[in-house]
């Protein structure tokens, strides 16, 4: 008998797997750095805190300020309109007792910073007065000077209280 040799043709060559054991390497934290990382972050909070507080009241007094110095506002526009009724009063009969109330009148106002905004001949200022009508301008106005005042405009300490009426000379 003839021997029949098998060749086995074995080209593919298996490799051993190495299976890796990972480990995970936990870190032991130290307790002491820990508490002192906590601590670091309560005083960074306590500070930032501590700041927006001061920042709260700095706010809160500078508000105070300005409602006490503007508190008479209100009153002091209620009263220039009572003011600008006598002088209309005035216009069409003139009485000695309406002339020392509204004299009165207005030294009690200017003296709480209640003063009138002069328009007449000067340069037109669109944060105190009210343009309004523009005629063409002329030689003795030229252009954005204020020609006449309709309405009488008055200033409360710096801010507006009341804002001028007037008219512009404007090439417009």
């Amino acid at each position: 008998m003839d021997e029949e040799e098998v060749v086995v043709d074995d080209t593919s060559t298996e490799a051993p797997i190495d299976e890796e054991i990972v480990e995970e390497v936990v870190e032991e934290v130290d307790p002491l750095t820990e508490a002192l990382q906590r601590a670091e972050a309560a005083e960074k909070e306590i500070s930032y805190r501590d700041a927006e507080i001061q920042n709260v009241r700095k706010r809160l007094m500078s508000e105070k300020a300005t409602a006490i110095q503007y508190g008479g506002m209100g009153m002091a526009r209620k009263m220039l309109t009572v003011l600008a009724d006598i002088d209309r009063a005035l216009a069409v009969n003139e009485d000695e007792g309406l002339t020392l109330i509204r004299t009165k009148m207005w030294s009690e106002l200017s003296s709480d910073g209640v003063s009138k905004i002069e328009t007449k001949g000067g340069k037109f200022d669109p944060a105190k007065m009210e343009a309004i009508t523009t005629l063409p301008p002329s030689d003795d106005f030229p252009a954005n000077t204020v020609i006449d005042e309709l309405e009488s405009g008055y200033m409360y300490k710096d801010r507006v209280l009341i804002p001028a009426r007037v008219v512009v000379a404007s090439e417009q």
